[in-house]
């Protein structure tokens, strides 16, 4: 069982990305500390910090729940898209361990498919 993410068209050819939730966790972990974030310090991820207190271009990213919620909507992917971008290149300089990685391969995936969504007009679904 995991996550799907993918473009709210109906068209189920269309690209997504997945994850285990472990590996959501971690990729999501991981872009939260790249933009000086502890996840675990949050509100809704076991700690008290709201988010109100924290400003990062991710945070509908960030601060979604696994299942359910809301989609965001192709403005939100636009907005992200470029800081996804700038860690995706940020993460490409600083090293080549497998679950880096992996983060980078995920992130180009995302990336790719908040284009579609952006260039569609339709949210981003999480499934």
């Amino acid at each position: 069982m995991g996550l799907v993410l993918f473009p709210g068209d109906g068209d189920n050819s269309s690209p997504d990305v997945s994850w285990s939730y472990s590996g959501f966790a971690a990729f999501r972990r991981r872009l939260a500390e790249t933009e000086g974030i502890i996840l675990s310090e949050m509100w809704g991820f076991g700690g008290e910090r709201p988010w109100s207190e924290v400003s990062t271009a991710l945070e509908p990213l960030l601060d979604h729940p696994d299942d359910g919620g809301d989609d965001l909507s192709p403005a939100e992917c636009a907005s992200m898209m470029v800081r996804l971008g700038a860690i995706t290149d940020q993460w490409a300089r600083e090293g080549s361990d497998r679950f880096l990685q992996q983060h980078i391969e995920d992130a180009r995936q995302l990336a790719g498919v908040m284009r579609l969504c952006i260039e569609k007009g339709v949210p981003l679904a999480f499934l």
